[in-house]
């Protein structure tokens, strides 16, 4: 919890309890800010960690979560920031934002840019209007539409417009596919859980060559903070969520210059991030999609490499002095290592020249705050058990 004598007095909520919000706890917490986690399980990583009070919620999304939002800030005095962690809360927050109380500090942007930012196709459709670099897209919303994939150069990607827990429980995040006759046979198959779908040409290169810049974008547009970040493996492999990541201050400027342009031209501010990918043929950075209005599943890797971007923005929001941006060189690698292990087993990638004698550090594992990384070492440990 936070020291008393901290100039961080006002308190912070963020919502959701897996690895995302447990690196804005620990980002937040360290730093001396009083931080609360609301999450439906007492047990999550970010409910365990010794840097924030526990509220267990009915819900992350709707009325209910709403109502108990509410209660939990009215306890907390007459100015509290908000982060959120997951897609679904967004979603309920922006929609409600005339309800919220005057105490709870959260910036967003309009709701139906917000909601076309969230949208794989809306996004699509912002980028190109601004000639931004993003590969073609074509948005499948029925069998009806999938004559229109063979306009595309393969391979490519099938992935969902949007976030669905629906489409999570039964299928992969994204699928490679190699030809027209491939999209045809998924999409069937996953249409009766989720018609809305993208297919995207696929940019050529690895995991590594997958990049992303993390930032808080003030009230007039301004960059309140700034960070460029490389993936060096994803689970699954090529067409995953971050395994593992670092640092890649080489490409800080144009990466930042990028990302702040385009959230500039649409009006966006708030927290986000702008993923890349790196064609291996040219070298250029081609957006992929951007996280919007929540902190990213790596947030963390950011505040290990000397910027701590939620208590940057945290201070925005209060009118406190932005904390010191200090470059960690070499970089430092943030990596969930289960998954990092099973990407590598299964891709084969050699291991990752450019890191590979960087001090990593363990998505769940910290010497201040053991919590996380027990509960987490246990649950494994009885899931071998059963099996």
């Amino acid at each position: 919890m936070a020291d008393s004598n901290s100039r961080y007095n006002a308190p912070a909520i963020v919502v959701g309890g897996g690895l995302n919000a447990l690196g804005v706890v620990r980002s937040l917490g360290q730093a001396g800010v009083p931080v609360h986690v609301l999450d439906t399980d007492p047990r999550s990583p970010a409910m365990r960690s010794r840097f924030a009070a526990a509220h267990v919620v009915s819900s992350l999304d709707g009325s209910a979560f709403m109502a108990e939002l509410q209660q939990v800030a009215a306890r907390l005095g007459p100015q509290v920031v908000l982060f959120l962690t997951e897609e679904k809360t967004v979603n309920t927050v922006s929609e409600c934002r005339a309800s919220l109380p005057a105490s709870l500090l959260i910036r967003l942007p309009e709701h139906q840019r917000l909601m076309a930012l969230m949208h794989k196709q809306g996004f699509q459709e912002l980028a190109e209007a601004l000639a931004a670099p993003v590969p073609r897209t074509v948005r499948l919303q029925g069998s009806q539409d999938l004559p229109k994939v063979r306009t595309l150069n393969y391979p490519c990607v099938l992935k969902p417009s949007e976030k669905s827990y629906e489409y999570g429980a039964r299928f992969k995040k994204a699928y490679k596919v190699a030809s027209a006759e491939e999209v045809d046979a998924l999409y069937r198959e996953i249409e009766p859980v989720l018609a809305d779908m993208v297919v995207q040409e696929w940019i050529e290169g690895g995991d590594g060559d997958i990049y992303f810049c993390l930032q808080y974008i003030g009230g007039q547009g301004q960059v309140v903070s700034s960070f460029p970040g490389r993936k060096i493996r994803s689970w699954p492999p090529r067409i995953g969520g971050t395994a593992s990541c670092t640092a890649a201050w080489e490409h800080a400027q144009e990466l930042s210059d990028t990302t702040a342009a385009f959230f500039r031209q649409v009006g966006f501010t708030g927290i986000g991030s702008m993923e890349y990918k790196r064609d291996a043929r040219d070298g250029r950075f081609c957006m992929v999609e951007p996280t919007v209005a929540r902190t990213d599943f790596q947030e963390e890797v950011a505040t290990l490499n000397g910027c701590n971007l939620p208590l940057a923005a945290y201070c925005h929001e209060l009118d406190l002095p932005a904390p010191a941006v200090n470059p960690v060189h070499p970089p430092r690698v943030w990596r969930d290592s289960q998954i990092d292990r099973w990407s590598q087993e299964e891709s084969g990638d050699p291991p990752d020249t450019a890191s590979r004698s960087h001090d990593v550090f363990d998505a769940y594992r910290r010497w201040n705050d053991p919590m996380p990384w027990l509960d987490h070492v246990g649950s494994r440990l009885v899931q071998r058990f059963k099996r």
